[in-house]
């Protein structure tokens, strides 16, 4: 069997030191290239801590994230940010693009930000992204000249830009109408199944976590549902 693009062993998340909370309670979770599985649970459930935690912008209080056959614990914030830009991308509910920027610069940015200057091989792999998500005739338009739909569809193509394995998606659609919303999940889909990239998406859309391969749900920093799609009673 392949090796899992995740595993996360007795994984757990405290904050504070003289009053220690916590977050996450020994995590085990494996999932296989090329999955896509919907995350949900409650507010307060741990969610968003342990997308931080498996997007390496936070570090576990003890366990095991192994992420594409690599431990992470043991790496330098150095090492860190470099593995994370060449192996994680990341969309977010608010697509934080930049205003002053085109849809094809903001598509450059990743790889600006690790060449430290823009050069010619990113502009045409931001034109081919912006062509694979509908976009090319927007690839000189501001973000205020668009929709919201196309700008995350613009935050979609800026994941892509580094060529990632796995796609961390924190409620992507949670700030669109129900027909963009579908489109970006039909979008991400696409995505998944010609780039083989596995998507772990938070959602509390039921809707939409019944379209995905499978369910994780959190309850209390815990993992209370782990279910394939086929498996979940609508």
């Amino acid at each position: 069997m392949a090796e899992p693009i995740v595993r996360l062993t007795e994984l757990r998340k405290h904050y504070g030191e003289q009053v220690i909370t916590p977050v996450l309670h020994g995590i085990d979770l494996e999932i296989q290239a090329g999955e896509f599985t919907a995350l949900m649970g409650p507010s307060g459930s741990g969610k968003s801590t342990l997308l931080n935690l498996l997007g390496l912008l936070d570090r576990p209080s003890s366990g095991q994230i192994e992420i594409a056959g690599t431990e992470t614990s043991g790496m330098t914030d150095a090492v860190r940010t470099q593995f994370r830009g060449a192996t994680i991308g990341f969309i977010f509910q608010f697509h934080y693009l930049l205003p002053a920027f085109s849809a094809l610069e903001n598509v450059m940015l990743p790889g600006m930000a690790r060449e430290g200057r823009a050069t010619e091989a990113q502009r045409q792999v931001a034109a081919e992204l912006l062509r694979e998500v509908g976009l090319e005739d927007q690839a000189h338009k501001p973000p205020s000249e668009m929709s919201g739909g196309q700008q995350q569809r613009v935050a979609i193509a800026r994941a892509l830009a580094l060529h990632p394995r796995l796609v961390l998606a924190d409620e992507p659609t949670g700030n669109l109408d129900t027909r963009s919303g579908r489109l970006v999940f039909d979008l991400m889909r696409r995505i998944n199944e010609a780039r083989g990239i596995t998507f772990l998406i938070v959602t509390h859309d039921d809707r939409l976590a019944h379209r995905c391969d499978r369910i994780v749900e959190l309850v209390d920093g815990l993992i209370a549902r782990d279910v394939p799609n086929h498996a979940v009673s609508t």
